[in-house]
């Protein structure tokens, strides 16, 4: 496979020099927030297929809303005073940051036309994307499968993944979909936590599965070289993996998430 994949690279790789040394000069629309140099940015138009699949999906999560969040990606990000706006040729819409830097998604149809970016005062490669989908009255340091499992499908449409170069978030696009992400053993769609994790437990019921080690810490995989490719790059003690594949553990499962700052020495 991994031969596979390097081939497939280097032609993806060659075309790619030949079509930039071909193509004509396009003119690229620069729109800045607060004079920011490479901002962080993404299609607004992804992240509303995002929302359409989250209400073609809302069965998996009937009580639940989405939200979209912001989360660091470097030891020294400052997520105090994010700013965030639609931003379009002519359309510029604020969007508020909630407390936790989520925020609610907003339709406008002006901002689609013009193929508008969500655009941040943010550096790119400083902050990750991810959609929330939260069940209210859960208990607390819990997660719901079904939660989830729409997360992964909303976010995945959404183009909410990690911030891999062009020609390898290319690559990705051409390999992976969101049922194959979201509905396989080996899709590997990162979580969250808010604190470091000790370990996460699956419960229904009377049954209960601590994860294995393979599904935290982004599956122990990560290298020097790999790091900054992933949303885990400073978050990589707060990540786990969900079996959202497994059908026998049905939507109402929770995942019971256990901290390092709870374990005694």
């Amino acid at each position: 496979m991994r031969a596979l994949l390097s081939l497939l690279f280097g032609s993806l790789l060659h075309s790619t020099i030949a079509l930039a040394q071909t193509a004509p000069t396009q003119q690229v629309q620069q729109v800045k927030v607060d004079a920011t140099r490479d901002p962080v940015d993404k299609s607004y138009r992804k992240m509303m297929l995002g929302v359409d699949r989250f209400e073609r999906d809302h069965a998996l999560a009937p009580q639940a809303s989405l939200r979209f969040r912001l989360l660091p990606r470097q030891p020294d990000m400052d997520m105090r005073g994010v700013q965030l706006r639609i931003a379009g040729d002519t359309v510029s819409v604020p969007l508020p940051l909630a407390a936790d830097n989520s925020f609610a998604p907003v339709r406008n149809q002006q901002a689609l036309r013009e193929d508008a970016v969500l655009l941040a005062n943010r550096k790119a490669s400083t902050m990750s994307w991810r959609a929330q989908v939260i069940t209210p009255g859960l208990p607390p340091d819990t997660r719901r499968l079904g939660d989830l499992r729409l997360e992964c499908r909303a976010g995945m449409d959404s183009g909410l993944i990690s911030n891999d170069p062009q020609i390898i978030a290319w690559l990705s696009s051409m390999l992976y979909s969101t049922d194959k992400v979201c509905n396989q053993p080996d899709g590997n769609y990162l979580f969250f936590a808010d604190r470091p994790l000790f370990g996460v437990t699956l419960v229904h019921g009377e049954r209960r599965l601590a994860l294995p080690f393979k599904m935290l810490y982004a599956g122990g995989e990560q290298t020097p070289a790999s790091l900054p490719y992933c949303d885990c790059q400073v978050l990589l003690d707060h990540s786990y993996y969900a079996p959202l594949w497994d059908a026998s553990w049905p939507d109402d499962s929770l995942l019971e998430l256990h901290y390092m700052d709870e374990v005694a020495p």
